[in-house]
Order: structure tokens, then C-alpha cells, then sequence
């Protein structure tokens, strides 16, 4: 299992929303095809044929636990995969 599938398992999971690196999930939905634009700390995420846009700020170099259950909820919705396993 590469990193990419394990940082998937781990946000699908729903168990360690407060242990997500920040800059995992941002690779992660670049991975997925997401454009990003940054705002300062803001990095807003978007992708054509997904009609939400994602808003992430880092949180002392994690991911806020709200925003991991966002990027859940967009996988689940959207069934996005990764053609690469790493």
C-alpha cells in the first residue's frame, strides 16, 4: 500500500481526522485533479466536474479536522480515485 492509498484509508476511516498532515491533504487533492489558488494561508481548491470548492488553512502543520471530513464527504460523494500509487 503506498502513502497515497494509506492517507485515502486513513481519511475514509473517520478515526484520525486530528492526525492528517496539512500538506498530505493538499497533495492528495492535487492527486485527485483538484487546481489549487493560495490566499496567504488560504488554499481553495477546485475541480470542473465537482461542484464544491474546498477552502483549507493549516492548523500548526495539520490539517483541520473539519476539512478532513469535507474532503471525505467529497470522495465519498464523487467517488474520486488515484491512478497513481504514489
Amino acid at each position: 500500500m503506498g502513502k497515497t492509498d494509506k492517507i485515502v484509508y486513513k481519511i475514509l476511516s473517520g478515526l484520525s481526522d486530528k492526525n492528517i498532515a496539512f500538506a498530505d491533504l493538499v497533495n492528495l487533492l492535487l492527486k485527485f485533479g483538484f487546481s489549487v489558488k493560495i490566499n496567504g494561508s488560504h488554499h481553495i481548491f477546485s475541480r470542473e466536474d465537482v461542484e464544491e470548492i474546498i477552502n483549507l488553512q493549516p492548523k500548526n502543520e495539520q490539517a483541520k479536522p473539519y476539512q478532513v471530513k469535507q474532503v471525505r464527504e467529497l470522495i465519498v460523494k464523487y467517488t474520486l480515485n488515484v491512478n497513481s500509487d504514489e
